[in-house]
């Protein structure tokens, strides 16, 4: 399909890509969904929670958050809320060790860790009984949106109808090495921080306790990915994790109506996140390239109780499955 025009119009004083980004993760202010939470457990005995948020709808949206975030961030929350007005239930997935809780296992979630949404979505079409359902995802939780989509390809038709991805490092290897540099260093820390804070509550469960020292060690992502996450996660290295990963490399297998929505400022993102060549070739794949908007930001000029893509990705279900 081809590129989509965007409408997003910053306000004229939050024009750049990093005040888009940080303006809303420290000031913004959003009212909880009433959910209501079900812990799920998995095949290999660790557990997910999902935090519903129903109002007896036959429309079913799930929605993935971003790196070290949960049900409970703002834009979640937020995109929960806009969906529900608009006549959907909605399944907020908490990706393992997300939800408050550390999962039980020394490995845990990433980029590419599409078996536990696999799981997820399956458990719904088996116990559940939706006419329309839908697959929305920010960052992180949109590159496992698409991958999924990609590598799932045709077996999903009749399960999932349409997904919505936005702000997604599409590209991890580029991405991780420039959010080590960009903005002084200041993302790659407080991702960094979050998650040498975490492994340290899971400590214990380290197969070597010189490992943990190592990590807490460590200054960059890249190097994290190095020796965390792609080796206890079945990859060589942050490399291999990288390339088997990205969604960069599955968005030709999408056989759904899928929506990738990438701000040309994001300060994660690179050219490699903008697949404008490949989206003419791929029928059922919609890009949309704002100039402004920064990363899961979006904040609008004029009224801003609903932030931009809280009204963009519900439209693009409504739009692309001609619904009410």
């Amino acid at each position: 399909m081809p590129v989509i025009d965007s409408t997003f119009r910053p306000p004229i004083w939050l024009k750049n890509g990093h005040t888009q980004t940080i303006w809303p993760a420290l000031t913004r202010k959003v009212n909880a969904p009433d959910y209501v939470r079900e812990r799920i457990e998995l095949p290999d005995g660790d557990f997910v929670d999902l935090d519903w948020s129903r109002i007896g709808s036959r429309r079913l949206a799930v929605v993935l958050h971003g790196l070290e975030a949960s049900a409970y961030e703002h834009y979640i929350m937020a995109l929960v809320n806009a969906l529900n007005k608009r006549g959907w239930d909605v399944l907020a997935m908490n990706f393992r060790s997300c939800s408050g809780e550390p999962n039980r296992k020394w490995s845990g979630y990433h980029s590419g860790h599409t078996i536990d949404l696999h799981h997820v979505i399956n458990l719904v079409l088996e116990r559940e009984d939706y006419d329309t359902r839908v697959l929305a995802g920010f960052s992180l939780g949109g590159n496992v949106s698409l991958k999924y989509a990609g590598e799932q390809g045709e077996a999903l038709l009749g399960k999932l109808d349409a997904v919505a991805a936005v702000s997604v490092p599409i590209h991890l290897s580029s991405c991780a090495a420039k959010i080590g540099k960009t903005f002084g260093g200041v993302y790659n820390r407080r991702f960094l921080g979050y998650f040498k804070e975490k492994l340290q509550t899971k400590a214990h469960l380290a197969p070597d306790p010189k490992i943990v020292d190592q990590i807490m060690g460590l200054t960059l992502l890249t190097d994290f990915d190095d020796l965390y996450t792609g080796p206890v996660h079945g990859f060589k290295d942050g490399e291999d994790y990288y390339q088997k990963s990205s969604s960069s490399g599955f968005l030709e297998g999408i056989k759904i109506p899928t929506l990738l929505l990438n701000a040309l400022d994001d300060p994660f993102l690179t050219d490699y996140c903008f697949p404008k060549e490949l989206a003419p070739k791929t029928p059922h794949f919609y890009l949309e390239v704002p100039i402004k908007g920064g990363h899961v930001g979006f904040v609008p000029s004029g009224s801003r109780r609903e932030y931009w893509t809280e009204k963009r990705v519900p439209d693009f279900f409504a739009e692309i499955l001609g619904l009410d």
